[in-house]
This record gives C-alpha cells, structure tokens and sequence, in this order.
C-alpha cells in the first residue's frame, strides 16, 4: 500500500451486487457522509461495466463536495470466488465476468490504495468494525439470503486463506441426502436453507392450496416468493409458511451451533433479508436449532445478534479494510525509518 497525501480524507466502500452497486463516502472514522445506489447494469442483459463502478463512485464523491483527489482509499465487496494476493475476480456469473482485475483497475483509475474482498466477508467486518461485533475478539458472520454466506473476524482481522477467501457457510454439509444447491453435494445448508430453498418449499405449499395470502401475494413463482411477501403472508394467518421458515431456521442455527463448537466465537451476526424481514421468528428459529448441535460447555460463549448495518454492512467493511491495510502500511514504513535511524 502506498502512502497516502494528507489532503486525502475519504474512505470509498464499495458493495457490488449482481442487481444494485452501492458507494458510500466515509471520513476517516468511518462515518457516513454519502451515497449512491445504482442498479449494477445499464440495461437488461448487459455484461457489467467496471466503468460503471467508477461512474457511480464519483456520483458519491459529487454528493459530498468532493473529488477523486480526496480519496484515501477505496475498498471493493465483490461476489464470486476471488484471488485475493492479486486482486482478480476470478469469476462472477451474475456479473459476466472472468478474471477481472478490479483491484488494480480502481487503484490505477483514482491513483490511491485499493483493495477487494469476498462480500460476505465484508459485511461481516463492517459489523466487526461500527456495528453489533464492535469491541469483540472474534465475530462469526452468517448472511442468510438467495444462498448463505459466511465470514469470521479474528482479532481485527478477516480469517481467510493466502489467495482465497473462505467461511463457505452455505456448503456445510447438515444432512446425508436432500436438495442440492448451485455446487457441492446433497443436503448443503443452502440446499436446504436458503431462502431459495425456501421459496421453493412456499411455492408448493401454494400450490397445494396451503398458503392462501402468500397465492396473493406473489403466486407460485419462486422469483416473486421473496423475504418481504414471506413475511407478510406469515402476519396475515398463513401458518404452513410459519412452519417452512422456521424450520429453514433451524437448520441454519444446526449448523452456526457446529461453528460454535470449532470457533467459539464472542457473538455471531445474523444478516440477510430473511433476517431482516422477520428477525424474531427467524432468531427463535436459528436459537432452536443452535441448541440441538453446540456443546454444553461453550453453549453461552457466543451471543447471538442482528445485524446492526443491514445493507451498509458491505460498504462499510471494504472501507474499513482498506483504511487498516493502509494504516498498517504506514506503521511498516514508520517501523522501517524507525529502525534505520536506530542504526
């Protein structure tokens, strides 16, 4: 990381979506001072442009009476599997792309620091860093949604491998036969979890004439079963969905018990629509079944947490990462200088 001119006082988060990019501007204690939120493509169809990022960036930079000279750092969540020492997306699906060098792309256009991560674990250290795992030696994250995602903070410090990131929650293995995610073998939480999965589970449930608000409200179209009419059939009486959601929830809460036992984390962070939708179902659900699967003697070591950022999670842990990365930068260079003059 190179060093940064003192005129640069803003943190650029970056939360990068297959629908909706998010920028935010933050000061140099990481509170917000602006935003922008755009839908990732142009038009339908299209691959993704990174130009677009950039554009979008600069709209969060205009918002706060700033230009591109005042960043110190940009950080970038991004999805699909990375290599993090070279900063590639190695393949984003949703996206369009492959092998894409986002990180030098933003470092070379905006001439600062810049640096990408897995998105979950963005969200997870954004939590770590301003939100309900602030102050705690180790923060679990697991983001429930189209798949699960998962990431860990261990003292200030994303756990992840040399080139990849890791925490693949979603693939944890809870069940011998069942449906089967996008990848890995039967019985995968997300396979039997997600709230795809679920959606999948409502859908039948309306077809057998089980669900009658949730007929109302979004049919038996999976892509319409989302969080929010989930949520609003179980409040008008539709108990048979109460059942699939709490059930997917309990599962989850198996598998963070598994977790618990090898990480024995201080909290864990629960994230996601699904979360946010209906908190207090899907929290007794996840407690359930965390108490099927953790061990007697760390059963209260970890509390169990809503997220406190929601959909600023993301944007907020890039930026927090970057502003360490280069933080730590400048302590190596001060530590280098330190030791020359010593000699």
């Amino acid at each position: 990381m190179s060093e940064v001119p003192e005129k640069r006082k803003f943190w650029i988060g970056f939360d990068l979506g297959g629908t909706k990019m998010l920028a935010v501007v933050f000061d140099e204690r990481l509170r917000m001072v602006s935003k922008k939120r755009r839908k990732t493509r142009s038009g339908d169809g299209e691959v993704v442009n990174p130009d677009r990022i950039s554009e979008t960036i600069l709209m969060a930079l205009e918002e706060a009476g700033a230009g591109p000279d005042a960043i110190a750092g940009i950080g970038a969540g991004v999805p699909g599997p990375l290599d993090l020492q070279k900063g590639l997306i190695l393949e984003a699906p949703n996206l369009g792309w492959k092998n894409v060098a986002l990180q030098e792309y933003l470092s070379k256009k905006f001439k600062c620091p810049a640096v990408i991560c897995n998105d979950v674990d963005g969200g997870v250290f954004g939590e770590y860093a301003m939100g309900a795992g602030q102050g705690c030696r180790s923060v679990l994250g697991v983001f429930p949604g189209t798949g699960i995602g998962g990431g860990f903070v261990y003292e200030g410090k994303i756990f992840r491998g040399t080139h990849a990131s890791c925490m693949e929650v979603g693939y944890l293995q809870v069940a011998s036969e069942g449906p089967m995610a996008g990848a890995g073998p039967p019985g995968t939480l997300e396979g039997m979890a997600s709230r795809l999965a679920i959606s999948a589970e409502a859908a039948k449930a309306v077809y057998r004439g089980q669900a009658p608000h949730l007929k109302e409200l979004s049919g038996t179209d999976i892509s319409r079963i989302r969080s929010s009419s989930l949520a609003k059939s179980i409040d008008m009486g539709d108990k048979v969905i109460e059942q699939i959601v709490t059930r997917a929830a309990e599962q989850v809460g198996r598998g963070i018990g598994s977790l618990v036992n090898i990480l024995a984390p201080d909290v864990v962070v629960l994230g996601g629509g699904l979360v946010e939708a209906m908190p207090k179902l899907y929290l007794d659900g996840v407690n359930q079944g965390i108490r099927k699967t953790v061990l007697p003697s760390l059963a209260d070591c970890a509390r169990i947490k809503v997220s406190e950022l929601g959909d600023y999670a993301g944007a907020t842990g890039a930026a927090a990462l970057v502003r360490q990365e280069v933080q730590e930068g400048r302590r190596q260079k001060q530590g280098t200088n330190d030791s020359k003059m010593a000699k």
